[in-house]
């Protein structure tokens, strides 16, 4: 039997929890096709053990894409993206990211892509602290602080009655200022008020787009490395909330990994 039909089948916690048949059945296909050693990892610690101890075998994580992405960030501190490729079946509660890179619905589906699927470079985002980001970076817009206006005692009363009778109008939001590079070329300023950020990952580019407060238009561009600063911000990075930092650069790495897919 070939390196390639030797797989390790790491199983997420969470996916046994919210899932044990669409689990079970993935097992079963794997194991059926392949040969295949299982690890039931109970938290984040044996699951790093379980990956750091694959030896030669192909690295499968069955789970959510929190999964994917423990699995994603250990093997590019490894270093073993470059040359290896990863498998993945979606199983959990939150899989529209791995679906959105091409993973197939089913358990079934996902865990006969693995065993009869390719491999296909995909890109990455990497920051200064070595984080790795497989879609999109988003940096919304934050909400004002809350609070009661100072007043009388009458007048907090009446403010809690009226919103008793009246629901509570949706929070208020507060755009950042913030300095964004892309490839040293400045598309916002800390003068400028920015509702919200995205960048992702687009053919070879980071894709940036800035939306500063209506009615100015999106700022586009397209960069291998982006630089945002300002006043203390936090961003999300694909499903994980990161900071507050008052500066980050990612920079695009172009077929930094493997995925097996269809």
């Amino acid at each position: 039997m070939s390196a390639h039909d030797q797989l390790l089948v790491v199983i997420d916690p969470v996916a046994r929890r919210s899932d044990g048949e669409s689990v079970r059945i993935a097992k079963d296909v794997l194991c059926g096709g392949s040969e295949a050693k299982i690890c039931l990892p109970e938290g984040p610690e044996e699951f790093a053990r379980a990956l750091a101890r694959r030896g030669s075998r192909r690295p499968v994580v069955i789970g959510d894409d929190r999964a994917l992405l423990r699995a994603v960030a250990l093997l590019h501190r490894d270093r073993w993206l470059g040359d290896g490729a990863l498998s993945h079946v979606p199983v959990g509660p939150a899989v529209d990211l791995a679906h959105s890179l091409g993973v197939p619905r089913g358990a079934v589906a996902a865990a006969r892509a693995v065993l009869d699927g390719v491999v296909r470079r995909l890109d990455l985002l990497v920051d200064e602290s070595d984080g790795v980001v497989v879609g999109d970076v988003t940096i919304p817009a934050g909400r004002a602080p809350g609070g009661l206006v100072p007043g009388s005692l009458w007048s907090v009363c009446r403010t809690l009655v009226r919103g008793l009778v009246n629901p509570a109008p949706p929070p208020v939001t507060r755009p950042h200022r913030l300095r964004v590079e892309a490839d040293g070329v400045l598309l916002a300023d800390l003068d400028q008020e920015t509702v919200a950020l995205t960048v992702r990952t687009a053919h070879g580019r980071a894709e940036v787009t800035v939306q500063p407060r209506p009615p100015a238009e999106p700022v586009t561009a397209k960069a291998l490395t982006v630089t945002v600063s300002g006043p203390d911000f936090r961003y999300r990075a694909d499903t994980l909330i990161t900071g507050p930092v008052r500066t980050r650069t990612w920079t695009l790495r172009a077929g930094a990994w493997g995925l097996t897919l269809p």
